[in-house]
């Protein structure tokens, strides 16, 4: 049986390199790749800084998800692979709540790990939304 995905792109270089989409939907869910805190031109941004990558890792999950008619709120898993933990709680502590607009209602794994794609990312969020 063949399924119908609909794949959305955010122009990255390494989108192709690698051969992967940002994010698949099936049905009523949208499969999102890791996001991280790289800008509209690919370039790394808040080197050392958990927040600012957080953030922008978020932002990116955003642009992902309107695309699909979705918004943030729709995100019901979410799985946040991290350099340095310490960090990535201080930092969620920060910034969550006005991320997910109050308290996010959404099931959350966080992963510390040795390191991510790129040397200078701190964080790579993964997540699964319903629409």
């Amino acid at each position: 049986m063949t399924i119908s995905k609909k794949t959305t792109s955010l122009g990255m270089p390494w989108e192709k390199q690698y051969g992967y989409a940002q994010a698949v939907q099936v049905r009523d869910t949208i499969y999102l790749s890791g996001q991280v805190s790289h800008d509209d031109k690919g370039n790394i941004v808040g080197l050392g800084n958990m927040e600012v990558q957080m953030r922008q890792a978020y932002a990116n999950i955003k642009k992902v998800l309107i695309e699909y008619k979705a918004t943030i709120e729709n995100v019901v898993d979410e799985v946040l692979f991290v350099t340095d933990m310490e960090a990535a709680f201080a930092a969620a502590v920060k910034c969550r709540q006005e991320i997910f607009s109050g308290a996010p209602i959404v099931a959350s794994t966080i992963v510390q790990i040795q390191r991510l794609a790129f040397p200078e990312l701190m964080i790579e969020i993964r997540c699964v939304a319903r629409v």
